[in-house]
């Protein structure tokens, strides 16, 4: 089960080096090329979102089976098992939510600049008209 957090993890951190490069001042020469790789990503990226929708319920299942632990029923050992069991529910439920928003930033920042590039095209013909 850690293989699928393993390549969510590196998926959401794809996306945010990408969104880093499409957003940072200066890079306008590879910016062109940015974007064009970044297009042809967008595609494949979007596979995420069901693969996330599945973990999400494969947490709320482990939820919902996990044994409970309350008051004097369980050993400590059984009871820092648990707690443990809880942050690992929460850390990955926070890799989830950071992969699905940086899938939805990358989509978001690259529609913008190749909308940008656009009217900027379309303001130098304009401007060549005159």
């Amino acid at each position: 089960m850690a293989l699928e957090w393993v390549v969510l993890g590196y998926a959401a951190g794809a996306e945010a080096i990408m969104v880093l490069l499409l957003t940072l001042p200066g890079l306008d020469g590879l910016r062109k090329g940015l974007v064009a790789v970044t297009r042809n990503l967008l595609k494949p990226f979007l596979s995420v979102v069901p693969f996330c929708l599945f973990l999400l319920m494969d947490i709320y299942w482990k939820y919902e089976t996990r044994p409970k632990c309350d008051g004097d029923s369980c050993t400590p050992s059984e009871h820092l098992r648990h707690q443990k069991s809880i942050m690992k529910s929460q850390r990955n439920a926070l890799l989830i939510l950071a992969a699905l928003l940086f899938y939805w930033l990358l989509y978001s920042v690259t529609h913008l600049v190749v909308r940008l590039e656009q009217l900027n095209q379309r303001l130098d013909r304009l401007k060549n008209r005159e």
